[in-house]
């Protein structure tokens, strides 16, 4: 780094290396035809298999307590003795005074922990807190983070307030995955959502995600296709592979076969695992179980 040169130009260079000039007209034509074109051809059962495995199973809610998430966590328990044909979802997410009833609940294997952090949903709070609250989260059984990037820092143009935040919390989770929300609604612009797409990754995001689920609108195509271009574009650059996470307002299986359809066009089959493709939701995993087994269920 030149000497005259400020934190601030690190940002701007890393983002100088892709294309952040986007037009959402032209956005929303391409999603437009790629879901006309390529959805239909993986509405199968198969797929629907695959998308309850990258279910993150969600409760946030103001009423959740140690005994509605003991019982939230029973139900993912019995669904192995239920479906034993079926993999069980990829995760379960609760906010982090949750993780230690979750931990002490959970009986299957390769059902993850997520936790939400760091001042969830509106991660307006001080850094200090959020580094605290996602070290308690790791500490009592999170195995996944998800938090929110600091969205008015963003929108300021303050990219190194927003870049060294989620810098510290990826040290904090170690090698603990941190899933960064972009909150692609508040973000309104396809060139805004790339922007902060490529600064999450640089800062050390294991994945992106669209939404908190708390604010509309949540996800979208557009949005989805725009973050999974990004992760493409990054991954040309840097070798890493980063996960893409749709979340809120993911009312249907179209909508997940809509998610589905755009990581494979984009990303292509190396994504199309739960290590790297998730589903924020807790709608659909009835929806999803209900048309795999071919009769309305309300199991979850």
């Amino acid at each position: 780094m030149e000497m005259n040169d400020t934190p601030q130009d690190k940002y701007l260079t890393a983002l100088a290396k892709y294309n952040t000039q986007l037009n959402d007209a032209d956005v929303q034509a391409q999603v437009a035809a790629l879901i006309d074109k390529k959805v239909p051809e993986n509405n199968t059962e198969e797929v629907k298999k695959f998308l309850f495995n990258c279910i993150d199973l969600t409760t946030l809610n103001t009423t959740d307590s140690d005994e509605s998430v003991m019982r939230f966590t029973e139900k993912v328990n019995q669904f192995d003795n239920e479906f034993p044909d079926l993999k069980n979802v990829a995760a379960i997410c609760v906010y982090p005074n949750f993780a230690q009833v979750v931990k002490d609940t959970l009986e299957v294997e390769g059902v993850n922990i997520a936790c939400v952090s760091g001042g969830f949903p509106s991660s307006q709070t001080f850094t200090e807190i959020k580094i605290a609250e996602t070290a308690m989260a790791v500490a009592d059984g999170a195995d996944e983070i998800d938090i929110v990037i600091p969205v008015g820092a963003f929108l300021s143009g303050d990219y190194e307030t927003m870049c060294e935040e989620i810098m510290e919390l990826k040290e904090t989770c170690k090698e603990h995955h941190l899933k960064v929300i972009l909150e692609t609604g508040a973000l309104k612009t396809a060139s805004n959502i790339k922007k902060a797409s490529i600064l999450s990754m640089y800062s050390g995001a294991d994945f992106i995600k669209t939404s908190t689920g708390k604010q509309q609108p949540a996800a979208t195509p557009e949005a989805a296709y725009v973050m999974c271009q990004a992760i493409k574009e990054y991954h040309e650059q840097t070798g890493n592979k980063i996960g893409f996470k749709p979340a809120g307002g993911i009312n249907s299986v179209n909508d997940a076969l809509i998610y589905y359809t755009i990581v494979k066009e984009i990303l292509g089959e190396e994504w199309l695992s739960n290590k790297l493709f998730r589903l924020g939701t807790s709608r659909l995993a009835n929806l999803l179980l209900s048309e795999i087994k071919g009769e309305e269920l309300k199991f979850f």
